[in-house]
Parts: C-alpha cells; structure tokens; sequence
C-alpha cells in the first residue's frame, strides 16, 4: 500500500468526508512508534473525534504494510480506547500544539479468557506453593510442602514426574529460559537441579546457604544460551550465583543485612535484589560487584518485576523457534530483549508502597506509587512493558502506567488478600489468585472482572499464565493444581 495521501507535510484529503463535518474540531498530528521515532507522513490534520479504527487504518498505510497489523495509541502515557476527542480531554485545547499519538504493534493473536476448571491435578500431599510453566508453554512444574517437585503433563492432565530429593518444603521453583532445566529450593538452603523430560535430578545437590532460598532467577538466554548460571536470594542475607554444570557456587553478593527477599537477572548483565533491609541492591553479575543501593522503602521490600521479566522468559520460544537453532534463537532472544528498551524496575513493599527504579544509571526513583492500603504481595509488568499491575493484602489489585508510575484502576471483586498475580501474552488479561480461594480473571479493556472462576477449596498461593496463552494453572492451600481454559 502506498502512501497516497500521507505524503510529507500533507493533510488528510478533504474529500475523506467519513471523517469530517464542518463543524469538527480539527488537530495537527504525528505518530510515533513508542521508541521515539516519527512516523514518515508529517503533520497530519486530524478530526479530534477520530476513532481507534480510523487510527489502525492511518497507521497501516504510512508504514505500508500489505496486510494491516493491530495497534495499541497512546496520549501522554494514556491509551486511546475509543477516540482522541475521550481520551485527551481538556489536556489538549491549542490549535497551535501537535498532538503527538504513540503507536504500539499488538499481539495479533488474542488470548481468550480461561471461563472454567479442565483438571484437578492431584497428587501433593502438602500446600501447593508455587507453580510455573515452562517458557514454551508445554510443560508445567509445581513446588510443594510436601518437599516434592512435580512435572505434570498438560494434555493428559496427569502427573508425569514425582522429583524427590528436597527435605524441607520447596519454597521456589525456576525454569532455565531454554526449557531444559527447572531449578528448585528448600527451606532447609539446599537447591536441586533437575531434567523435565526424564524427572531425574542433575548433578548433585548444591548446597551453601545458612537458611532458607527465597528466590531464584536464570541468566537470560541471550546471555548464555547454555542457561549456565542462576542466582539464588536467601534469608542468610546473601546471594549466590551457582554454575549448574560443576554444581558449585561461582559468586557470593554479601552486603545486605537482612533476608533477601527476590531476585531478578536483567539483560543487560546487572542482578537486582531486594532485602528486608528496606533496599533493592544492583549487582554486576560478571564480577559481583556493587553497582548501587536503591533506597526509599520504609519497610521491608517484598517484591521485584522488570519491564523485559516476559521477553526474558520466552526468549528463543517467542516465535516457536527450533530450539536446535542456537545462533538464531539467540539473535532473536536478543532482538526481543533489546525492543523493549531501558530496563525499567519495580520494587513492592511491606510499607504500601511501589518504587518505580532506572536501575541501570540512577539510584534516583522515577515515581512512588500510593494507594494500597496493606502490603504489597506481587508485582508484575504487562508482556507489552505498558501497565504495572500489583496485588495486595488489602484484597485489591491496582494497575500503573510503567513509565511514569501514575495511577491508572483499582481492581476489586477479592474477598481477602490478593496473594499471587499473572498476565496473559497479548497483556489483554490479567489472571489473579486469593486467600478468598477464587481466581479472578481482569479485562484490562474494561478494568473489570471478567470471570470469577471458584474451585479451589482453600487459598490460593501461586498462578501462572502459560506463555502460548491457553491455559492457566494455581495451586495452594488444598493441596490441588487446577488447569483453567476456555
């Protein structure tokens, strides 16, 4: 498709009478894709009751594409739902000013809502507490009290694997981005490696940490396609960077002073932690060395997400990649990683608040975010790196703009602590888990429920939203998985 009437500097055709009437309000404007460049096609004079629609189609022709792809537009961080004149409002009244629209390409496939429980996996005789997908979405992992790791198979919904070797309940699990390896750690410190295709453990224990593992995160794949190196968080205050292959420590982080609580391993090669010790502390992986502390919490930091968590977790699976392919699933896990741009870091803490962090240069916030009327349990960004959304004691979940940290919804319908959060790939949905034994399931179209899905018959501790969008799976206090799909 060609330009036709977008050419440099021109208006709209007047003779395009479906979007105009005299007695419209007119404005100058310019898209710009959402990392800062201005789309060819100049200044256009558009009617300020333009709709999305209208929008898609303009879009489409500047960058001539053959088949037309969906877009998300933004004004001034606020999406555009229906049209201009809604969503600018009286921010916007000079004839003069241009009116800048941010485009954003969108999933162009669309997740349906899960509406109802396919499978009741059984089988852990203790609290199911986490539960976590593999990156290509095929496989389905959970940590128990009952000190077990589970692999279970999806299509069957039955168990496929019992993983035995932890002593204490397993607190946290961990897929390697390549899908080949879950990592899983204990109360007692000791963490264990194993092979999801065969249920066996790799290598031996791997054990070093004075108490129990809070948290764990792989090296990102374009990093180090071998999926190598993990990072592991504790209450002895450290963190530890173990080598899976010689199954020893390789770096020891010292400097926090209290329990570490999360972890996260960004893309650029920095580790993030945050503490008990009201901190979130950058690492340099490659040497350990203390990049900066980050401080503003005035209590405990529960909490981490990073606006790159979902291109980091899919990585060379996003296109359903040959995984044999090692150079182009890594030209391409970079590809990913790079698009969504700066690293951009949230933290979630026991005093209310959110700090919103450019780790990577500042130690300076960009925002702190308020409103929770309790602690902050998780926090996650949207797939797109748009929207923040977090899940409180206080039976709510509010939802950000990432970039600015400002207040978007709140979402209410939980009955008691939120405890557990996941987003759907399109960041269409928004999957939450309670101690009120529900999963909800959030349109963020509309800011509202969208389907109340009961069937757990106590709390709700972990939830997970596979990677291809099919399906959902939670675990908890009744000692079930539940599978959810449309």
């Amino acid at each position: 498709m060609s330009k036709g009437k977008f050419e440099e500097g021109s208006e709209l055709k007047e003779n395009d009478t479906s979007m105009e009437a005299t007695d419209v309000k007119r404005l100058l404007s310019r898209f710009k894709s959402d990392s800062g460049e201005v789309l060819p096609g100049g200044l256009l004079d558009l009617p300020i009751n333009i709709t999305v629609d209208k929008l898609q189609a303009i879009c489409n022709a500047l960058l001539q594409h053959e088949e037309p792809i969906p877009f998300a537009f933004y004004v001034n961080d606020v999406e555009v739902i229906d049209s201009l004149e809604k969503s600018i409002g009286e921010n916007f009244s000079s004839s003069e000013d241009v009116l800048e629209i941010v485009y954003q390409p969108q999933a162009i496939f669309k997740v349906r809502a899960v509406t109802r429980c396919t499978g009741s996996l059984e089988g852990h005789k203790e609290a199911v507490i986490s539960v976590a997908f593999s990156p290509d979405g095929q496989c389905l992992a959970s940590g128990s009290g009952d000190t077990t790791v589970r692999f279970w198979d999806i299509y069957t919904q039955t168990p496929q694997f019992t993983c035995e070797g932890h002593k204490h309940w397993v607190l946290c699990i961990s897929w390697s981005p390549c899908g080949r390896k879950l990592v899983s750690a204990c109360k007692n410190g000791t963490i264990l490696l194993w092979n999801p295709k065969t249920g066996k453990q790799i290598g031996r224990a791997m054990s070093g940490h004075k108490m129990w593992v809070t948290s764990l995160c792989w090296e990102p794949f374009h990093k180090n396609p071998e999926c190598q190196y993990f990072v592991s968080a504790s209450k002895d205050c450290d963190l530890r960077i173990w080598d899976t292959v010689r199954a020893q420590v390789v770096r020891i982080l010292s400097g926090h002073t209290k329990s570490v609580t999360s972890v996260k391993w960004g893309g650029s090669g920095l580790i993030y932690s945050a503490s008990q010790d009201r901190t979130v502390k950058v690492w340099r992986a490659e040497d350990g060395i203390l990049c900066r502390t980050l401080e503003g919490h005035a209590h405990w930091v529960n909490t981490l997400a990073l606006n790159v968590d979902y291109v980091l977790r899919t990585g060379p699976f996003h296109l359903g990649k040959n995984e044999n392919e090692t150079e182009t699933s890594v030209e391409y896990a970079k590809k990913q990683y790079e698009s969504v741009g700066e690293e951009i870091l949230v933290s979630g803490s026991d005093d209310f608040t959110l700090y919103l962090w450019k780790p990577e240069k500042e130690k300076k916030s960009i925002a702190r975010m308020t409103g929770h009327q309790q602690l902050i349990n998780d926090v996650k960004f949207s797939p797109n790196g748009r929207v923040i959304a977090s899940a409180s004691f206080d039976k709510s979940i509010k939802l950000w703009e990432s970039s600015t940290g400002t207040y978007i919804a709140s979402l209410r319908g939980h009955v008691q602590a939120v405890y557990s959060i996941a987003w759907s790939a399109d960041s269409r949905l928004l999957a939450s888990g309670s101690a009120d034994s529900t999963l909800k399931v959030w349109s963020m179209k509309t800011k509202k429920l969208c389907q109340d899905l009961p069937g757990h018959s106590d709390e709700v501790y972990a939830v997970d939203w596979s990677p291809d969008g099919l399906r959902v799976a939670s675990g908890g206090k009744d000692k079930v998985l539940r599978l959810w799909q449309n």
